[in-house]
C-alpha cells in the first residue's frame, strides 16, 4: 500500500459562511474553535483548519494546499509562524506547549494558499489545485473534522482507494436527514465498502441515507470531470456533480462508511456549532451526539423525511462561570 505520506492535501476555505453571518463576515468559519488534546495530554482550544492539518500531519501528510479567498488572511496567518510572539510569551512564562509543537510541524510541512477569487462553490475550490498537483490527492472541507481512534478513517479511506484502483474515494456517514448532504447509491461489496452508482447533491426526495463527509481522495481525472461539469445548485460548481460525471465516464468510485464510534464535527451552522464544542471537549464521547434515531431504518424513501426539532435542552449552550480577574 502506498504510503500516506505519498498524498497532498487540498483543504478548502473559500466559502463565505452565509449561514453563520454575520459573525463569519471577518472570521473565517474554519477558524472557529474546537477542543482538541495536545501532544502532553492536555486540552486546548484550537482552530477547527488546525485540528484538520494537524490530523493529516498526524498520519504522514506534509504537503498542503489551503484554498482561500476573501477575508480569509487569518487563515494564512494562523498558518505562519510568528517566532518574536514565541518569545514574548517565553519571557513571560506562559508560552503554551501546543503553540510551539504547532510551529514544529509548519516548519516541517509544505504549504501554498491558492486563492479563489470568488465563493464558486466546492468544486470550483478543488479546480483551483489543477496546475499545481499531480497523482492523487486527498480533498478535505476546511468546516468539517471527523474524529476515529488514531485517525484511522484516514488509511481506511486509502486502502480502499488503491484495492479497487478508484478515480474518487468519499468518507460516507448515514444521517437522518440527508437533504442537507450529498447522497449516494450503490453496491455494498463488503461491510463498510460501496461501489457508487449515483451521486446527488441535496437531493430533495433521497433515494438513501448515506451522505458524502467531505473527506475524498481523488485521481487527477477530477479535474478533467470538474472542467466539465455545468455549474448546479445555487449556480455553484459542485464537486457532487462532477463525481456523477466520473460515474457516467465509467470510472470506479467507492465509498467508505464511518464506523459507529466515528464522528463528525461540522462548524457550518449555529446548532452543529454547539454539538461540535459539546462532542470535542468530551473527547467525542458517542454518548453526547445530538442527532436523534435515523428515521430511514426499515423505510422505504417516498418522500423527504423531515426530522423532529431537538429538546431545547439538549441544545443548551456551554457556560463557563465568571473568570476571577488576575490579582
Amino acid at each position: 500500500m502506498r504510503a500516506l505520506s505519498d498524498y497532498k492535501a487540498v483543504i478548502t476555505a473559500g466559502g463565505i459562511g452565509t449561514r453563520l453571518l454575520p459573525f463569519s463576515k471577518e472570521i473565517p468559519k474554519e477558524m472557529f474553535p474546537i477542543f482538541s488534546p495536545s501532544e502532553n495530554g492536555s486540552m486546548s482550544l484550537k482552530p477547527l483548519a488546525q485540528a484538520i492539518f494537524e490530523q493529516l500531519y498526524a498520519v504522514g501528510l506534509r504537503n498542503f494546499y489551503f484554498v482561500v479567498g476573501r477575508g480569509k488572511r487569518a487563515i494564512e496567518d494562523h498558518f505562519s509562524p510568528d517566532p518574536r510572539f514565541l518569545r514574548y510569551l517565553e519571557s513571560k512564562g506562559k508560552l503554551p506547549s501546543s503553540l510551539s509543537e504547532f510551529y514544529e510541524k509548519l516548519r516541517s510541512s509544505n504549504l501554498v494558499f491558492l486563492n479563489q477569487p470568488e465563493p464558486l462553490g466546492f468544486g470550483d475550490a478543488v479546480l483551483m489545485g489543477r496546475s499545481v498537483i499531480d497523482g492523487d490527492f486527498m480533498v478535505l472541507a476546511g468546516d468539517t473534522l471527523v474524529l476515529s481512534n488514531g485517525n484511522c478513517h484516514f488509511p481506511r479511506l486509502a486502502k480502499a482507494h488503491e484495492r479497487f484502483e478508484a478515480s474518487a474515494t468519499i468518507l460516507l456517514q448515514k444521517v437522518p436527514n440527508p437533504t442537507q448532504y450529498g447522497v449516494v447509491e450503490g453496491t455494498e461489496t463488503e461491510e463498510g465498502i460501496l461501489r457508487i452508482k449515483h451521486v446527488v447533491e441535496k437531493p430533495e426526495i433521497p433515494r438513501s441515507n448515506l451522505a458524502i463527509m467531505p473527506v475524498y481522495i481523488f485521481k487527477s481525472d477530477i479535474f478533467e470531470a470538474l472542467s466539465k461539469t455545468a455549474p448546479g445548485k445555487n449556480g455553484e460548481l459542485q464537486l457532487t456533480d462532477a463525481i456523477q460525471k466520473l460515474v457516467e465516464m465509467g470510472e470506479s468510485v467507492i465509498g467508505v462508511e464511518l464506523k459507529t464510534d466515528e464522528l463528525r464535527l461540522d462548524l457550518g451552522t449555529p446548532e452543529t456549532i454547539i454539538e461540535a464544542l459539546k462532542l470535542s471537549m468530551n473527547g467525542g464521547d458517542t454518548k453526547l451526539k445530538l442527532e436523534p434515531a435515523d428515521p430511514f431504518e426499515n423505510k422505504s424513501f417516498t418522500s423527504p423525511i423531515q426530522v423532529e426539532d431537538l429538546e431545547a435542552s439538549e441544545l443548551t449552550p456551554l457556560v463557563s462561570s465568571p473568570r476571577k480577574k488576575d490579582p
